[in-house]
């Protein structure tokens, strides 16, 4: 599985998880509140990026990707944020800023992957002459 797929799968699973069980997925974040909708708004905006990044094909694949890990990158950045003005507990904060800057890895390499082109017969005697 390469990496854009693993990271889109990934997303969905948390997404699904913010949706339906958004008290555990806050407690798990050092957080707690009675209203979910925040977490349920977090939920559905991991399970359509990752579900149309899955769709996706191209440079409409490539597109997502990098808002993907535009999205990732402004996680990471809150999340270390929190831990700064002491809003989130170190631990807490740190390990999140932590899996959403290897999001962002994950979708830098992602991108770097190049699908190999096989070449006919005809195709390589040509390259084979220049």
């Amino acid at each position: 599985m390469n990496s854009v797929t693993g990271l889109s799968l990934g997303r969905i699973g948390i997404g699904i998880a913010s949706l339906v069980k958004p008290d555990l997925v806050q407690s798990t974040m050092g957080t707690t509140t009675t209203n979910p909708l925040l977490t349920q708004w977090f939920g559905s905006r991991e399970v359509a990026l990752g579900a149309a990044t899955l769709l996706a094909s191209g440079g409409a694949r490539s597109s997502l990707v990098l808002i993907g890990m535009a999205v990732d990158a402004a996680d990471a950045a809150t999340a270390y944020q929190a831990v700064q003005k002491e809003l989130m507990p170190r631990n807490v904060g740190l390990g999140f800023a932590g899996v959403a800057a290897g999001a962002v890895l994950s979708g830098l390499l992602g991108l770097r992957v190049k699908k190999k082109v096989k070449l006919t017969k005809a195709e390589k005697k040509a390259l084979a002459r220049a």
